[in-house]
């Protein structure tokens, strides 16, 4: 097993200031923790679509051992925030209500060139969303915590690409069907797995969980965070796993009206009543 590029205990944890967190982040690095620490379960999933894949299954397998230190990370900067927060007894809760459908046995993308595309969606999302979390604090830990799963998550997305290119020049997609998976993938950002988690780390133990009610108070909190600096990378990272050129004309145009869409969303959330 490859080293991971940072260790939890080398973290600056001495800096940690408690009065510089925006207490509204808190809720949002909870739930981020969870869906980070459930990495396991993806590997599984990946494990079985490419079952004849060894080499893909190491990678898997060294991705997911860095993906739940992030969630450990990110867990254990929240106890130090909240002492009356239960990391672990959060997953669990998570776990009990959200499952990755790990029995399958082929790519719920129709192909794994489209397996691949869609985990170059994920980490395009979490690269711009814990760059954008970094740069929404001032509290030394947590700036660092980002700032290295942001790097991460990029270079993960970099071996995922190169993964997508082996296997279509297998399967042939073309750039319309790849455009499909992506946009597909990035559509399910507000499904189950992100509301969920908000509501396992966040929701008092007798609450019921309600898809829309938790949907919401995620996004509020979450999309007031980016910048246009955030969102121009991501339609970048889009473009290129799409097999389209990113800084074109046409990637302008389209990372324009994503920032129009992503901004309009969080001033629409953050006038609503909590």
């Amino acid at each position: 097993m490859a080293r991971a590029h940072w260790r939890i205990d080398e973290l600056p944890w001495d800096l940690f200031d408690a009065n510089q967190v925006d207490p509204d982040l808190v809720p949002l690095i909870k739930a981020a923790a969870l869906v980070e620490f459930n990495a396991h379960d993806y590997t599984a999933y990946l494990c079985n679509v490419f079952k004849d894949d060894p080499e893909f299954q190491e990678v898997a397998h060294v991705w997911a051992e860095e993906e739940v230190q992030h969630g450990e990370a990110l867990g254990r900067w929240a106890e130090l925030i909240d002492p009356a927060f239960d990391f672990r007894g959060a997953v669990e809760r998570f776990r009990a209500g959200y499952r990755v459908p790990i029995e399958l046995d082929a790519s719920v993308r129709g192909s794994r060139t489209g397996e691949m595309i869609a985990r170059c969606m994920v980490e395009t999302g979490t690269s711009s969303y814990y760059a954008a979390i970094g740069d929404s604090t001032d509290e030394p830990v947590l700036k660092e915590i980002c700032r290295n799963i942001a790097a991460d998550e990029l270079r993960h997305y970099k071996i995922f690409y190169i993964y997508a290119k082996k296997y279509l020049e297998r399967e042939g997609l073309n750039r319309v069907q790849r455009l499909k998976v992506a946009l597909s993938r990035i559509g399910e950002s507000e499904d189950d797995e992100l509301a969920y988690a908000y509501y396992a780390a966040n929701a008092p133990a007798d609450a019921a969980y309600e898809h829309k009610f938790y949907n919401a108070a995620y996004m509020r909190r979450a999309y007031g965070r980016y910048r246009r600096k955030h969102v121009d990378r991501a339609v970048a990272m889009v473009f290129k796993a799409c097999g389209l050129k990113p800084h074109t004309r046409l990637c302008t145009l389209a990372s324009r009206g994503a920032w129009w869409l992503v901004d309009r969303r969080a001033r629409k959330l953050a006038a609503q009543p909590v």
